[in-house]
């Protein structure tokens, strides 16, 4: 896979590379979303893995100490975990010191900052590092205005968390460029993020100024350019839902693709919740984006069929499209399937 460049330059970062990817004792996929996204979409800027001995999960890349994969040419560990509140667990100290002590920066994309846990602050000033934290919003972010922006845009929206919504909006940008057609993938997430180099960190954003932090990530273009906007977490999510709403708001998007996992009957990490049927995401979209645009459309379904063989993958996805009358693909798999979902988005 390949990486669209973004045209934003406020809050551009720069992060040394290439990274050692961080997967710490992470027993499930869905949480080592940031390492597994780094590996898939920049795997030319990262070096190996590093995970704890209670880790089950793995990118597919070599895995090595800190200091062997310095020796390679690291220059910084990333943290590649996204737990639940975005915390630093005291069991991961031990090895984030270790890469510090063997020559590499920190970053992190997490909500806790890594320079208010003294042990990493202390460590990092006494050996010169660099910690580096991805979630930070800029300054000054203004409260939504609702006013009508010009240009075309795209909003993946989910089911839940963590099936879908980056590798759709990267797949999408990325093919329609390929038809010559002007388009960006903007980041709203600490992942994206880190693989455009820019973005916004929705979920870092107060609440008040959601849908002005979207405005920014979305600024007028020309009437023929699409902004390809990475989604986050679910309208209904008891716990994310409120982002997913500022997100849908600020963005205006005219166009929307539901990303779904096939199989997965619980809220991620909540599993007292039912998933909601891709129907009612359809609906609620509609209903709530139609306050900032009113012309808003869902284009199709995404599927993350990466739990299913071939002819499995085909049958749901042919199932799934006949079932809602929608493109349904898989962006992964990619093939006439994708390019359908792409017309649909262009049409």
């Amino acid at each position: 896979m390949t990486i669209l460049h973004q045209a934003i330059t406020a809050g551009a970062l720069s992060l040394p590379q290439p990274y050692l990817l961080f997967l710490g004792d992470a027993a499930e996929r869905g949480y080592a979303k940031t390492a597994l996204g780094l590996a898939d979409w920049a795997g030319d800027r990262c070096v190996g893995e590093f995970v704890l001995p209670e880790c089950t999960v793995t990118t597919g890349l070599a895995r090595m100490t800190p200091a062997e994969a310095h020796a390679r040419g690291a220059r910084s560990l990333l943290i590649g975990v996204a737990n639940i509140g975005g915390v630093i667990p005291e069991r991961w100290l031990g090895a984030l010191v270790e890469a510090l002590e063997a020559g590499l920066d920190l970053v992190s994309g997490l909500h806790e900052r890594l320079s208010d846990i003294p042990v990493l602050a202390k460590e990092a000033a006494r050996l010169g590092r660099q910690l580096i934290d991805v979630r930070s919003p800029p300054p000054g972010i203004p409260t939504g205005s609702g006013r009508k922006r010009s240009g075309k845009r795209l909003l993946t929206v989910g089911t839940d968390c963590a099936l879908g919504k980056k590798y759709t909006a990267l797949a999408l940008a990325e093919g329609i460029r390929a038809r010559g057609v002007a388009a960006d993938f903007r980041a709203s997430g600490q992942t994206g993020i880190m693989i455009a180099g820019a973005g916004m960190p929705m979920d870092a954003v107060v609440s008040d100024f959601l849908a002005g932090a979207a405005e920014l990530l979305s600024p007028d273009a020309a009437d023929d350019h699409w902004d390809v906007i990475e989604g986050q977490g679910s309208l209904f999510h008891p716990a994310y839902a409120a982002v997913s709403l500022g997100l849908l708001h600020g963005s205006q998007p005219d166009v929307f693709v539901v990303c779904h996992l096939p199989g997965r009957e619980t809220i991620m990490g909540m599993p007292q919740f039912p998933i909601p049927s891709i129907r009612a995401v359809i609906d609620q979209t509609i209903a709530l984006g139609s306050l900032t645009n009113p012309a808003i459309r869902c284009a199709g379904i995404s599927l993350n069929t990466a739990a299913l063989d071939a002819a499995a993958a085909e049958a749901e996805i042919a199932a799934l499209a006949e079932a809602y009358g929608l493109p349904v693909a898989d962006p992964v798999r990619g093939g006439p399937a994708l390019e359908r979902l792409i017309d649909s988005c262009l049409a």
